[in-house]
């Protein structure tokens, strides 16, 4: 069985040394010293990021899988200017580019694409489709304060559903005012604080409303072949769609459906290394194994916690199996 995984990150010591003269974010820009210090300390920062000839291809062979779709682990800041920031990501892209053509049967890639500027952003979704091979693109939100719902950056969509490519979702940091009140406390220790406002949860609870900010925009509306795909199962949402569709009704939201069809029809999920079995078959149940990527997250989580034989020795069909492992990766991303 083939196996596809698409949401695996890289690095480059040129992206990130141009990227850390604007500082990393503007959000984490706004903490103090002391919880900058903690989330960094965390943060991995090793060689699986950037070897890709030895360590990398190493765990492929190891967890099977055949083909990852790259992506640039640490977008561009909003911190970076604009024509700076289209300067940074055409680099980037033309990096992964030189991965995939060293090892194209192994790789793909999505482009990074700098939000400052959606009509350049547009182009170089375009440019990385068109002439690189790209498959889509990962884009991190918000930029500056804004949601991607506002309609400064409906360009980069309206690019996206022309070239029939998916836009992946991958979370940010949120404002240091939302992460100190609901995240943040003296009554427990401050890496576990930062790790509950991020990774731990308060990333996919961020990346989940935003989507939903998205779909309430009616941007399915308006583009009807724009497709999204979201991570960690789905970000939060799917457990509360029932109860959005209870709640917000069209006649409420002004939209042509309800709020649940939408994540049925645009929108497809991974699991992004989160091997669950609950989840696994709450997902199949509710969404069904045709709207479900394989991904690992690479290399964010405990490599002994990737085996593919969660999902072959799972109680799917065969045909379910290869659709996630495979089969829906190919049709939504145009693989061979």
């Amino acid at each position: 069985m083939r196996v596809i995984t698409i949401e695996e990150h890289y690095a480059d010591k040129r992206i990130n040394d141009a990227v850390a003269k604007y500082g990393s974010s503007t959000n984490l820009a706004d903490f103090s010293k002391e919880v900058r210090d903690a989330y960094n300390s965390m943060r991995f920062t090793g060689e699986y990021l950037t070897d890709f000839d030895r360590l990398r291809l190493d765990f492929m062979r190891k967890q099977k899988v055949d083909m990852q779709v790259l992506s640039y682990t640490n977008p561009v800041p909003d911190t970076v200017p604009k024509a700076e920031a289209v300067r940074i990501c055409k680099l980037a892209n033309d990096i992964l580019a030189g991965i995939v053509e060293k090892h194209p049967d192994r790789f793909s890639a999505f482009a990074t694409l700098p939000m400052a500027d959606p009509e350049e952003a547009a182009k170089e979704l375009e440019r990385c489709v068109k002439e690189l091979g790209f498959v889509g693109a990962l884009i991190t939100g918000p930029w500056q304060g804004k949601f991607y719902d506002d309609p400064m950056f409906f360009p980069i969509f309206k690019k996206a559903a022309e070239l029939d490519v998916p836009i992946s979702w991958h979370p940010e940091f949120t404002a240091a005012k939302i992460q100190n009140y609901y995240y943040l406390s003296e009554n427990y220790p401050l890496k576990a604080g930062m790790m509950f406002a991020t990774a731990g949860f308060g990333w996919h609870l961020d990346v989940g409303l935003h989507v939903t900010r998205l779909v309430l925009s009616g941007i399915f509306d308006k583009l009807p072949n724009l497709k999204f795909i979201c991570g960690h199962w789905g970000e939060t949402i799917p457990s509360m769609l029932d109860r959005m569709d209870q709640i917000m009704r069209p006649e409420v939201t002004g939209l042509k459906k309800k709020i649940s069809d939408y994540f049925h029809e645009n929108i497809y999920f991974t699991p992004s290394g989160i091997l669950s079995k609950s989840q696994l078959e709450y997902m199949v149940k509710e969404f069904g194994a045709e709207r479900i990527i394989w991904a690992l997250d690479y290399p964010y989580i405990p490599f002994e916690s990737c085996s593919l034989d969660f999902l072959t020795d799972s109680e799917l069909t065969e045909k379910e199996k290869e659709l996630i492992a495979h089969g829906n990766a190919e049709r939504i991303l145009h693989l061979n």
